[in-house]
């Protein structure tokens, strides 16, 4: 049996999510961060300069980034549902004096509590 492919309300849900997410990371609103994440030690961050595994690890990650320089501009967002509790969200951003294109990778899963980040990915590349 095929998944269904990006259901409207799904795809809507999972963008409500991923923006949810984004004005969290410009602003820093690690509560909001830290609630987005799956809850788990399977969770799995890689970051432009780290690698984090599990929730925990995250978390302290989070509660010890500097509050400044947050601010970005996407570009290429791609939101893909794969049936009704899996998505994959891709997307390229730029840091305003920042010559390097960003590249953000989750994947999202519908969770008991909502839609959450089960696995992330950030890079970086020159223009």
């Amino acid at each position: 049996m095929a998944l269904e492919l990006d259901r409207p309300d799904v795809v809507a849900e999972v963008k409500a999510a991923f923006l949810r997410y984004e004005k969290a990371l410009v602003e820093n609103d690690v509560t909001v961060l830290d609630e987005l994440f799956w809850n788990d030690e399977r969770v799995v961050r890689y970051g432009a300069g780290e690698n984090l595994y599990g929730y925990r690890q995250i978390a302290a990650f989070r509660a010890q980034r500097p509050p400044s320089g947050l601010q970005r501009q996407l570009h290429n967002t791609v939101i893909t549902a794969h049936g009704n509790d899996l998505a994959t969200a891709w997307t390229e951003f730029r840091r305003p004096g920042n010559p390097r294109i960003g590249r953000q990778s989750q994947v999202w899963a519908r969770r008991p509590e909502g839609w959450r980040v089960v696995a992330a990915h950030v890079s970086f590349m020159e223009e």
